[in-house]
């Protein structure tokens, strides 16, 4: 298939390596140090199993950009606006819009910036990677699974094509028929950790630890939930339980990337996340105190 990972970082660069890796014809739309170091050198993959490097195709103009079957999107949410010309442009040329981003209002935000619906896929990804160094990414962990699915619920031929694509890959790859209730249950579980570590800026054990930090913790899951039923988004009814029990398992040490980019003073995530139940709750006429205050207290950081 051919392939564009729209954003290079961590995620795009190493699902599109992946697949380059496969066989598949991938070109990563890169900026700066970044294309330098992949043109010069090609893109190093670090796995726990071992290392290797890819020699894939890479630009930073977006009129080197052909067609394709897919597009990853793996940018910030915050940088979709720079790059929805460049997204446009590519489902233009026939590509399916496939983004892992956070958040739950990446479709509206897409078709507010000319994307064709009917391009746009769900997608949800959950692995642990990062971009170490220029043209150098790294996966810590085993998981790296991703769930697909058309907005209508279909299973299509090219949601099928991508999803092979990805498991020949390596990659845990699920076709989902409900893949707006996917989203949302990542979104509640991300939302609340992100919350609750980036207002106490402190990493998941140390918030658990604290007299009321995992009630901060319930509380942040159930306002989240309440919203997604408030938009009559059907999560199980022990939805609340089974995320609260996901954060209980997780290692102490664990840091939300909302709170890693509060510790480095880059632009965050929370306007996607706290704000977006902020904004939900109050048009459903509800209430959310914990992602009000968490909007509140870091949306100007």
């Amino acid at each position: 298939m051919k392939v564009i990972a729209l954003g290079a970082g961590a995620i795009g660069a190493y699902y599109g390596g992946q697949l380059a890796r496969n066989g598949h014809d991938v070109t990563l739309y890169a900026r700066g140090e970044n294309l330098t170091a992949i043109r010069r050198s090609g893109l190093e993959i670090r796995t726990p199993e071992g290392s290797t490097v890819v020699q894939v195709r890479a630009t930073d103009r977006a009129d080197e950009l052909g067609a394709a079957d897919f597009a990853i999107l793996g940018v910030k949410s915050y940088s979709l606006d720079s790059i929805g010309p460049v997204v446009r442009q590519t489902a233009e040329k026939g590509a399916a819009i496939l983004p892992f981003l956070n958040g739950v209002e990446t479709t509206d935000h897409l078709v507010k910036l000319g994307v064709s619906r009917g391009a746009i896929l769900g997608g949800v990804t959950r692995i642990s990677v990062a971009r170490v160094q220029p043209g150098v990414v790294e996966r810590r962990g085993a998981m790296q699974s991703v769930i697909i699915g058309e907005l209508d619920g279909q299973t299509t031929d090219r949601i099928t094509r991508i999803a092979t694509a990805f498991r020949d890959a390596g990659v845990d790859a699920r076709i989902s028929d409900r893949i707006d209730v996917d989203l949302w249950q990542k979104f509640v579980f991300l939302s609340a950790i992100a919350a609750a570590c980036g207002l106490a800026r402190a990493p998941l054990g140390d918030v658990r630890e604290r007299p009321l930090g995992r009630r901060l913790l319930q509380r942040a899951v159930q306002e989240a939930v309440d919203v997604a039923r408030a938009r009559g988004i059907p999560l199980p009814n022990d939805e609340t339980a089974q995320v609260v029990a996901a954060i209980d398992a997780l290692p102490p040490g664990t840091k939300p990337s909302l709170l890693l980019d509060l510790e480095s003073g880059r632009p965050t995530e929370v306007n996607v996340l706290s704000g977006a139940v902020s904004r939900y709750a109050e048009a459903a006429g509800i209430p959310a105190p914990i992602h009000d205050t968490v909007t509140a207290a870091l949306s100007s950081q």
